[in-house]
């Protein structure tokens, strides 16, 4: 865990870095999880943050067959391979390298995502950002988008393909209309090269760097780290002496609650009791629609 150094006013400092711990799940595919740790169990509204790499096919060709959620919504980047997906809404199809799968649970719903591939490297990330209490028995839906659906927001010195969100260029990502208002920007800096974007103040934010280093402040954050950022009004951040990528997601915290029993996230215990209930009796899928205003 790393200090907090703030050199700019405005510009949020790192408040801590975690490297995650080696973990399973699905059929017994490995990755490692940094939010949802022991390390750091939640970060409002995020509620899990995996990173599953590995080009040996033990390792994830399980995948992870069909399992319900309730309460939340999952994100699914894919930084290299494919993805298989099939929902309980009718929802299919394949992600590849560079596109997203948005898929927001609600009162409930069954998914599988299975690697298409046998061999090969697969890497990407998969997040989980909670839906206010109003919201969590509102309807399921789901999106999914392809990487050149993603405009790409360049600068001097780096590029950003924004995902979710909209820039402070005018860029906006397919993903619009999420009642956390994130901001998923995938980030590549040349050696040396800089980026900055003015972030909601009520917003949580995360930096995972894929590939390089990069500073924040006087903090150095290195490959296959998750960074924490403190309150302020922008991110900036600087490459080292290689390329580096980065990815940035901001969304705004819901200051609720949170009760969690492995796949569903309630208000509290009652209604994680209830969702078991509900899975256990075939009645997930049925459950009385809610959206309270």
């Amino acid at each position: 865990m790393t200090a907090a150094i703030q050199s700019k006013p405005g510009i949020r400092p790192v408040e801590s870095v975690f490297s995650g711990r080696a973990a399973t799940d699905g059929a017994g595919v490995k990755l490692i999880r940094i939010i949802g740790s022991p390390e750091i169990n939640r970060l409002d509204p995020f509620l899990l943050f995996d990173v599953f790499e590995s080009d040996q096919p033990g390792d994830y060709i399980a995948g992870f067959p069909p399992h319900p959620h309730r309460g939340f919504e999952t994100v699914t980047y894919m930084l290299a391979g494919k993805m298989a997906h099939e929902d309980s809404a009718g929802h299919s199809g394949v992600i590849e390298r560079g596109g997203v799968q948005w898929m927001t649970a609600a009162r409930g719903i069954i998914h599988s995502e299975m690697p298409q591939q046998e061999a090969g490297l697969l890497r990407g990330v998969q997040l989980w950002i909670n839906l206010p209490a109003r919201l969590k028995m509102s309807a399921p839906a789901y999106r999914e988008f392809a990487a050149g659906q993603m405009p790409v927001d360049v600068r001097v010195g780096s590029q950003a393909k924004i995902i979710a969100g909209t820039s402070s260029a005018g860029y906006a990502g397919p993903v619009q209309g999420v009642i956390t208002e994130p901001l998923f920007a995938d980030i590549d800096l040349s050696p040396g090269g800089s980026f900055s974007e003015p972030l909601p103040q009520g917003h949580s934010a995360i930096l995972y760097v894929v590939s390089g280093s990069l500073k924040v402040g006087e903090v150095s954050v290195h490959a296959r780290q998750l960074a924490v950022l403190g309150a302020g009004e922008s991110v900036q951040l600087t490459a080292g002496v290689d390329q580096a990528r980065v990815l940035l997601v901001a969304a705004r915290a819901l200051h609720e609650p949170i009760a969690r029993g492995g796949p569903f996230v309630m208000n509290t215990r009652e209604q994680i009791q209830q969702a078991f209930a509900d899975y256990s009796a075939g009645r997930l899928l049925d459950a009385p629609a809610s959206n309270q205003e």
